[in-house]
């Protein structure tokens, strides 16, 4: 492609996302396809020779939008919603022109440094410690698995060199997200050194549970290395009760884990920082900007006071990226597994600075806002009934019936194309969830949603 080629399908391209932007409504949110239409409609193997640019571009039209879930649709309200608006998608145009890896701080010292600086002024905006270090995952996953490997590391130094000794135990709510139990699989610690902590009514960690589990545990020998609680849950965006859980860390010694995925975007307006008490007693945190920032995918923070003991866990370096020491060079690919790391800052900085920290937290506001007019008429309706708290932006709820039922009126919901909600099963009954997250999302997509919930009851 001949730079002039490039300025034409660069224009081309940018000219569909804008328009893309302004008429998202005009798709589905979810598509109307079947497994496997996709595949069958592209080639078994292929081309030989290249395709010219608006071949592949017209397909992109024909077949790529048609199997499309449309996550930047106002209407999608499922899972936790998200964004990406012009200056994200500018940023990450330009993160993949310049093509960055920054293994170390030789390799792209912007890739390093601008990461530094915007998770500092995250840090600053949502009242963390000043002496907390970060660093961007892709996924929330990604960072859970890491916090438990300096767990792991912190509770048993041996870790490194012989590999992690049995019995090592890690402790997280029956409401918390499968990446806690993920991530201590895939370390080798094992689905049945996995504690689920009993919840109390408003589907938070019981403190009391937690401290007779780790008791049992100490009696039968084993160690107890990692408690991870969550700053909104992600069935029903509970919150875990941080100070009292940091308390029996600390009185044990054990690694305490923050999952704020979904809501620790909400800590940079003042007003929610009382669901994050306690977090700055943390050992780790995450929360993704990708959910509720406005930055696109993929992009998750992780935080940690012990920058150290990761290095202790992680640090490997081969001959070919030994450099001299310097205090200032941040080398990232010590404190986790990837060694080459895309220039994610980038586009966090974009959207940083385009918003500003008032303009985003307005935008949660106003999203929240709109979460509790949604909850009003939940509650004026004798048919359904609100079936736990609503401290963010998502509302979880049902029709007063069976839970085939409920499955259903969200079946007839979907089908819709208009919007696109989610369910999930909390204490044995299935429950229909409503989470605005998008920023182009208002109050007549809401409603919308609300009129087809009622319109869908058989």
């Amino acid at each position: 492609m001949t730079p002039e080629e490039f300025r034409r399908y660069g224009h081309q391209a940018i000219d569909w996302v804008a328009d893309y932007l302004i008429n998202a409504e005009s798709h589905p949110v979810v598509p109307k396809v079947k497994p496997g239409e996709l595949t069958d409609s592209l080639p078994a193997c292929g081309p030989e020779r290249g395709e010219p640019m608006p071949t592949i571009l017209a397909d992109f039209e024909r077949l790529i939008i048609p199997a499309t879930t449309h996550w930047n649709h106002p209407g999608f309200m499922a899972y936790f919603a998200n964004s990406s608006p012009p200056e994200g998608i500018l940023g990450e145009l330009l993160a993949a022109a310049l093509n960055s890896n920054g293994m170390m701080w030789k390799t792209s010292p912007a890739v390093t440094e601008l990461e530094q600086v915007v998770l500092g002024w995250l840090r600053q905006w949502a009242g963390f410690p000043a002496d907390w270090f970060g660093m961007i995952h892709d996924t929330a996953s990604t960072g859970a698995m890491h916090a438990i490997a300096a767990a792991r590391q912190s509770a048993c130094p041996e870790t490194r060199s012989h590999g992690a000794s049995p019995g090592l135990t890690v402790y997280t709510s029956e409401q918390a997200h499968t990446c806690i139990e993920k991530g201590a699989m895939s370390l080798g610690m094992g689905q049945e050194n996995v504690r689920h902590v009993p919840v109390d009514s408003q589907f938070a960690m019981r403190p009391d549970a937690l401290e007779d589990l780790i008791a049992r545990d100490l009696d039968a020998g084993l160690r107890p290395c990692c408690v991870a609680a969550t700053i909104g849950t992600t069935g029903t965006t509970a919150i875990d009760p941080v100070p009292a859980i940091a308390d029996i860390c600390e009185r044990h010694k054990i690694w305490l884990h923050v999952d704020a995925a979904y809501a620790g975007s909400a800590a940079i307006a003042e007003e929610f920082r009382w669901a994050f008490v306690g977090c700055e007693r943390a050992d780790s945190l995450i929360f993704n900007p990708h959910k509720w920032l406005l930055t696109p995918m993929d992009c998750s923070v992780f935080y940690s006071r012990h920058p150290e003991v990761l290095r202790r866990a992680f640090s490997l370096v081969p001959d070919i990226l030994r450099t001299k020491a310097d205090p200032r060079a941040v080398n990232l690919m010590d404190y986790g597994v990837p060694l080459g790391r895309r220039f994610r800052a980038l586009k966090l900085w974009f959207i940083l600075r385009s918003y500003g920290r008032e303009g985003l937290a307005n935008i949660i506001r106003e999203h929240v806002r709109m979460a509790h007019e949604f909850v009003l008429q939940v509650e004026s309706d004798t048919r359904f009934e609100r079936v736990a708290p609503t401290p963010f932006s998502t509302v979880c709820f049902r029709y007063k019936g069976t839970d085939d039922e409920n499955r259903a009126i969200l079946e007839r919901v979907n089908a819709s194309g208009e919007v696109f909600l989610s369910g999930t099963s909390v204490a044995g009954r299935y429950i229909l969830r409503l989470t605005i997250g998008n920023r182009a999302t208002t109050a007549r997509q809401v409603d919308r949603a609300w009129q087809l919930i009622q319109e869908s009851i058989a």
